[in-house]
Order: structure tokens, then sequence, then C-alpha cells
């Protein structure tokens, strides 16, 4: 099953269901969130809640993402209480176009940071169910203000360097009232990056991932497959100027998920009741690493058969800035 939000004309919100290719409204349900909710109070599964719940309209859904209509697949009404996070160094083949980034000047002999943490991910990564792996390169993204819908605009502001995709696969969480981590899903998600600031030392890591990120249309409920594949591509005035297939799922990974979900849900600090969860789980494919320089106007698609649609946004940029951000004394 693949679930979404679109938007009614006076911006309120519905949840649409589908299986194969009839996408419909659920019967009721304000938000996927409100939805969510609703299944953790009563003890069901999102999918009994929508079967409780029950399929009315059929919608166009691939139309209404055209329109603009198409929101968030979870969004939570105080943007301040979704986070976006992720993990990096975690799929197979990922340390190569990394460990180029980051490679030191002492020479080419000298083992990198990156190759360092991703070996560990390769020896303590994968533990038996239950037992707690080695942790993973970890990040924070910001909250809901930087999460933008599929369909629009990704922007780079005007202090950093570069803009480039990241096709990742995220999972999507609500904590519940005694603070249980639950996951509705899974969802394509580009988590778009400044990988020319990135480059210069891995220490600046977080100076690149703080910007925004977008993630949907649809989220897949129900178990992730474990060998993943799917499209990354970027169009330039209707032109594809860099295409690449790109794996996940844990078949193709050198964490499992469980690990993975651990490492980020261990901090008492994400399991607060309520707030809303979009965990980002790597990638080994990106167009920076293959010498493409985005620019204003390109288009980003991502696409895996099991998501349904594609995820698209459009490339701009912000005005370079000219000063230092003033703050004042009161």
């Amino acid at each position: 099953m693949l679930i979404s939000q679109i938007k009614g004309p006076d911006g309120s919100l519905a949840v649409v269901a589908r299986e194969g290719a009839e996408a419909r409204i659920v019967q009721g349900a304000r938000s996927t969130y409100a939805l969510a909710q609703e299944a953790i109070a009563a003890g069901q599964t999102l999918a009994e809640a929508i079967a409780a719940r029950g399929l009315g309209q059929s919608v166009d859904l691939a139309a209404l993402l055209a329109k603009g209509r198409v929101a968030l697949p979870l969004t939570h009404p105080d943007p301040a209480h979704l986070h976006l996070t992720g993990t990096g160094l975690t799929h197979l083949g990922s340390a190569s176009a990394r460990d180029a980034m980051h490679a030191k000047l002492a020479g080419e002999e000298a083992q990198t940071d990156s190759m360092r943490m991703f070996r560990m991910g390769l020896e303590g990564g994968r533990p038996a169910p239950g037992a707690v792996g080695v942790q993973p390169e970890w990040f924070y993204k910001g909250n809901g203000h930087n999460a933008v819908a599929p369909g629009a605009a990704l922007v780079v502001p005007g202090f950093a360097e570069d803009g480039g995709e990241e096709p990742e696969v995220a999972g999507i969480y609500l904590i519940g009232p005694d603070g249980t981590p639950f996951r509705l899903g899974w969802a394509l998600a580009n988590e778009f990056s400044d990988h020319v600031t990135e480059r210069v030392n891995y220490l600046w890591l977080a100076h690149s991932k703080l910007r925004q990120a977008s993630f949907g249309p649809e989220i897949l409920v129900g178990d992730l497959p474990a060998d993943l594949r799917g499209m990354s591509r970027i169009r330039r005035d209707g032109a594809v100027i860099w295409e690449k297939p790109f794996l996940s799922g844990e078949a193709n990974m050198s964490h499992t998920l469980a690990n993975l979900e651990h490492h980020h849900f261990k901090y008492a600090l994400f399991r607060q009741p309520g707030d809303v969860h979009v965990h980002m789980f790597g990638t080994a494919t990106l167009s920076f690493a293959d010498g493409v320089k985005t620019q204003a106007g390109d288009l980003f698609e991502i696409e895996a058969e099991p998501f349904g649609l594609p995820l698209v946004n459009r490339l701009s940029f912000e005005p370079k800035e000219d000063g230092a951000t003033q703050v004042r004394a009161l």
C-alpha cells in the first residue's frame, strides 16, 4: 500500500491510499498525522486504520502532483516538531565517492576517516536481531521548515557553495504517547547537500547538511524490499544531462535498518511523544562524484518502482550573501 497527502482548494489536507493504479481518498482522515495517531491509540496498524475508515472518491494523483496539490506525505501541525536527520557511509560502495572527496593531503596511502567509518560498518553494522551494532555516521538536517514538498523547488542558501542531489530511502516515524517510535513506512528522499563545502574538510559535514530536503510523494507501507533498485537523474532544459541507477535496501547496505534506527532513537530527545521523524539512510550515488556542477533550473528526478510516483524537485539559488549575519544585543 502507498499513502500520500493532497491539498484541497482551501489548503486542507486529505489522505490518499492506493494499491496498484487506483488512488482513493481515505474517508474522514484529516491528515496522515491524525490517521497515524488514531491507529496507535486503537492498537491498529496503519493499513488496518485505513481499512476501518474505508476508501472513498478516486483521484488522479499524478495530475494533482502536476498542479502542485500533492503535499509531503506526512507533516506535523507544528513544523518544529518534524525532525530531518540521516546517516552516511551505510551503503556498499558509498565509501568510494566520499573517500575521494575527503582524501587527506598526507598521501594516498593514508586511510581516511571516511574509509575507517565505512569499514567499521562492514565489520559491526549488522548485529544479530536484538543486539546493538556499531554506530554509524549521523547528521541533523533541520526541522519541518526545511522540508520541501514534492514538485517544489529545493533552494540553495546564499552562503552555500553547491546544491546537489542525494537519492535515498527515508524511514517515516511518529513517536507514540509512551515514547515508542512507530514506523509508518518508507519514502524516497532527496537529501540535498552542499558537496563542495563537504569536500573541503569532513568536519564541515554538518555545514553541508543544514539545508532543505524533500521526501515522498508517497509512503510505502510495509516492508522495504531487501534489494531496492532505482534511478536518479538530472534534466537541464528538458534534456537528461546525468543519469545513474542507485541501490538501497539491506542487501546493499553495510548496516541493518534496525541498527540504524536504534542509533537514532536511542536518544531520549528523539522519543518525544507526538514528534515526527524523517530519517534518511544514505546513498552511494551522487552526480557530484561524476563531476556534475548543478545549475539553477536543473530538475532532480528520483524514482524506484515500489514507491509509486517519482520524487521531482527543481533547483533554485538564493542571491549570494555579501556580509555577516548581524546579532543585536538586548
